[in-house]
């Protein structure tokens, strides 16, 4: 049973997001839907656009950078750091946004886990950022319709590698 459109947006605290949802796939397809450049390239956008650059360098201290090519024709780019790997299960990363000011000053601390459960793999993400200000931006940004699109769309690219 696909889940379309189930992630959940909380904010715990004054500088975080949490993002709660669960995958009709198991846990180690969700992984390398999520961390494979070729199948990355297939979600991140989801109908916002088209993945034009993805690189990853999956190691503690490898950077990863993903770029999209918007529908309205101008492009929006993501990087960040890998802090910690525990494959399948545990992956954390800073996330900047490379259209604000000192986007590597102002990136966020982002901790993804992921249990599995009778073939389902149910992910948490906490988006952990420098303040409420970075925080409330991020929020207002309007990125959780496209969160929900991304979101939807690697729980296809997952459940198509079966």
């Amino acid at each position: 049973m696909a889940t379309s459109g189930t992630a959940k947006v909380t904010l715990p605290a004054d500088n975080q997001i949490l993002i709660t949802r669960e995958f009709d796939a198991p846990r180690h397809l969700v992984w390398r839907a999520y961390t494979e450049p070729e199948l990355i390239k297939r979600w991140w956008a989801g109908e916002h656009g088209h993945v034009t650059s993805v690189e990853v360098d999956l190691r503690v201290g490898g950077r990863w950078r993903y770029v999209m090519r918007a529908n309205g024709g101008f492009e929006v780019a993501f990087h960040g750091e890998y802090r910690e790997i525990v494959a399948p299960e545990r992956l954390v990363d800073t996330e900047a946004f490379e259209g604000i000011p000192d986007p590597d000053g102002n990136a966020a601390l982002v901790t993804l886990t992921l249990v599995e459960k009778d073939g389902r793999t149910y992910s948490e993400m906490l988006v952990e950022h420098r303040d409420q200000a970075g925080r409330d931006a991020h929020v207002n940004s309007g990125m959780e319709a496209g969160m929900q699109e991304s979101m939807d769309a690697l729980e296809r690219v997952a459940a198509s590698l079966a």
